[in-house]
């Protein structure tokens, strides 16, 4: 099935101000494995200069410099998709991670540093990763199982505040959003010797049976939203996407726009302005293309 998706981003600021450099990471991922036919972003107001890069992560970044003050500030991103089922079972692990616990190879270890560093402890957190059986079992059992585990403990809630939970805010809440269940999902992979990385996306879905477990009843239709999931990395597999908030494997529904070690450089969009009030607005839409 082809999907077009439209998304578009309104700020509404109470004076005019001058804009700093707006950071913009809407752009599917390299490793994005769903096939884009076609991706548009347009921006308003038009005076401004836009740069394509790619950061230390390898998103595609698009860095806006607006050389005019302004009083608004519109993103509209629209993206043209096959939704081609994927298995996402389909890669085969080197032979030295087929079991957990496994180790990476030295060198293959220091690029993942940043990756295996546990940033957050605490008594909650310590005791969820002690209950976790310390058998020797397979690798792909095993990260499906720690999914599982985050996605029972943790109750899906839409949460607007800003900002990620830690990881033992959410662990005693036993709620958070998509974020907060992926950035504990994160530091316990790390905690058990997993490379792990945040992801923030899109997720399409076009079938009510493809729909997130934890979502509300009411929401059980095609949809498209901003979504955050977690990728590990196995020897042999590569980087293999896991949603805590839906139990499964990321298939071609998710797609990733931004990678990180952490939640705050995988923002899809930042920059400065001057001191104003600010209103947001934003709207993802999505429908079937006929072939």
């Amino acid at each position: 099935m082809n999907v077009a998706l439209t998304h578009t981003t309104k700020y509404r600021y109470s004076s005019e101000v001058k804009l700093g450099p707006q950071i913009i990471k809407l752009h599917p991922a390299p490793h994005c494995r769903t096939f884009i036919n076609s991706f548009k972003l347009d921006i308003q107001p038009t005076s401004y200069l836009i740069e394509w890069q790619q950061d230390e992560f390898l998103n595609h970044v698009a860095k806006v410099t607006f050389t005019e003050k302004t009083n608004f500030f519109d993103i509209n991103v629209k993206i043209s998709a096959e939704l081609k089922p994927i298995n996402p079972f389909d890669f085969f692990l080197d032979p030295s991670a087929v079991h957990h616990p496994f180790n990476y190879e030295e060198s293959l270890k220091n690029e993942l540093s940043q990756y295996l560093t546990v940033s957050e402890t605490g008594p909650l957190f310590k005791a969820f990763v002690e209950k976790i059986p310390q058998e020797r079992r397979r690798s792909i059992e095993y990260i499906v199982y720690l999914n599982q585990l985050v996605f029972n403990r943790i109750r899906y809630l839409v949460r607007h505040e800003p900002g990620v939970q830690t990881a033992e805010q959410t662990l005693q809440l036993g709620y958070g959003s998509c974020r907060d269940s992926t950035w504990l999902l994160v530091q316990l992979c790390r905690q058990l010797g997993i490379a792990a990385r945040f992801v923030s996306g899109y997720l399409i879905e076009v079938k009510p049976d493809w729909h997130n477990l934890n979502s509300p009843q009411s929401s059980k239709e095609q949809v498209a939203e901003l979504h955050a999931w977690c990728e590990v990395f196995i020897p042999g597999a590569g980087w293999i996407g896991l949603d805590p908030t839906s139990g499964l494997l990321a298939t071609e529904g998710h797609i990733p726009l931004a990678v990180a070690p952490s939640p705050k450089d995988a923002m899809p969009i930042y920059g400065e302005l001057d001191v104003c009030d600010v209103e947001l607005t934003h709207q993802i839409t999505t429908s079937a293309i006929s072939s």
